[in-house]
């Protein structure tokens, strides 16, 4: 028992100085502040990233309806896609 209870207790002493060998980051070394504005930022900068996007795919969507409306109204198109099996319209 009383090796466990030594094992626990250097434990601690152990993570403390591994925190103190370690170099600080640069969100230690910024103002909370200036860290905050930059996440904002970020995130301005995503939902206008998805904004884009979803512009991009409404105008490409918009862009195939018109394609398909007006191959649909084209004679030539309508007669090489259609089927040639008349039969089963056939009364």
């Amino acid at each position: 028992m009383s090796k466990k209870k030594m094992n626990q207790g250097r434990r601690p002493a152990a993570s403390q100085a591994e925190s103190a060998d370690k170099p600080a980051t640069l969100k230690d070394l910024l103002n909370a502040d200036i860290v905050s504005k930059l996440k904002s930022q970020a995130e301005e900068m995503r939902a206008e990233e998805a904004r884009q996007k979803a512009d991009q795919r409404k105008r490409e969507e918009e862009a195939r309806k018109a394609e398909q409306k007006r191959l649909e109204s084209s004679f030539e198109y309508l007669l090489n896609n259609s089927s040639m099996d008349w039969r089963k319209h056939k009364s």
